[in-house]
């Protein structure tokens, strides 16, 4: 499979900002949301501007403007939200999930009560690239090596640490356990910084295309005990396969696991504004599915569905039900 990198993240975002020309209604009447995404070489900022898109094609319509703002990612998403300064936000199902329940990185405040689902996205299998030079062919090979964990406050970084534990790892296994953002982990492997990351993607992805190319960089399949464990145990663990010869130099399938990527709100989030972002995506759902090959084979029933632990935002509901989606 050839891979074509579409120059669509940049515009995705200006469309996302900037709207569809004159016919918008005077800036006293529009109500401005802001969904939170992630780094913006990953599928999260193409997607999020993709919704937005969709949602300002109508908004002399219906008076709201979509943007787009890159974010730390899933963790910082929903704290954002809860927080009141998003409107809506992307999220791993696996935060999703532990935000829901209080677990994990969120056992310290408890459950949030007002996290509600909207709809899930793309699968995104955890990626482990790796330098070339750095010889790994299995994930114990980097036991000793610099290795990026990812962020704090991403969805990346959440499940790295649950990998770890699981693993009977910590972070002091690695000679360096770097921190970089999504956005930097790609030059800093090409740089010969780190020798390895871990990111949980949506594929194909400009974010990975980058230096598969660029320096030959190689993914490593991702599986054995702690793998089989975690995706028996936890429901929003799935086993993925990222195709062979999706990226340069990568002719062989990755095995590996994954979770999907959601879209979440608080209950606080009115529900005309959800109501009118999830008519924008499913009325205009055919275009929703060419804006990244990453949204290709998604399906309405099974995004209204799969990944969600949170109950389903009043808006979003209104929608479903009027499709026979949801009873």
């Amino acid at each position: 499979m050839r891979f074509t990198r579409i120059p669509l993240y940049a515009a995705f975002a200006a469309s996302a900002l900037v709207g569809f020309g004159a016919a918008a209604p005077a800036a006293a009447q529009q109500k401005f949301m802001t969904i939170g995404t992630g780094g913006v070489t990953g599928v999260y900022y193409a997607a999020g501007g993709a919704i937005c898109r969709l949602v300002n094609k109508d908004r002399a319509k219906h008076n709201i403007r979509c943007s787009v703002e890159s974010t730390g990612g899933s963790v910082f998403n929903v704290n954002t939200i809860k927080a009141g300064e998003l409107d809506m936000g992307f999220a791993q199902s696996d935060v999703q999930f532990n935000a829901a329940k209080g677990q994990g990185q969120f056992q310290k405040d408890g459950a949030w009560g007002d996290l509600r689902a909207v709809f899930s996205v793309h699968p995104e299998p955890f990626t482990v690239v790796a330098r070339k030079e750095a010889g790994a062919k299995n994930f114990t090979d980097f036991k000793g090596k610099r290795f990026n964990v990812g962020n704090p406050g991403s969805g990346t970084r959440a499940s790295m640490e649950e990998l770890l534990a699981a693993m009977g790892w910590k972070l002091g296994d690695f000679s360096l356990a770097a921190e970089l953002k999504a956005d930097e982990h790609g030059p800093a492997l090409c740089d010969g910084k780190i020798d390895g990351f871990f990111y949980a993607v949506g594929h194909p992805s400009a974010n990975i295309q980058d230096p598969t190319t660029s320096c030959g960089a190689k993914l490593v399949s991702l599986t054995g005990p702690a793998v089989d464990k975690l995706v028996a145990d936890k429901p929003y663990y799935a086993k993925a396969t990222i195709p062979a010869g999706l990226y340069p130099n990568n002719p062989e399938p990755t095995q590996t696991y994954g979770v999907l990527a959601t879209v979440v709100a608080s209950s606080k989030t009115p529900a005309e504004t959800v109501y009118q972002v999830v008519k924008a995506v499913f009325d205009n759902f055919d275009e929703f599915k060419k804006l990244h090959p990453a949204l290709a084979n998604l399906t309405p029933q099974n995004m209204v569905k799969d990944g969600l632990s949170a109950p389903l935002h009043e808006g979003a509901l209104r929608y479903y039900r009027e499709k026979g989606w949801v009873k």
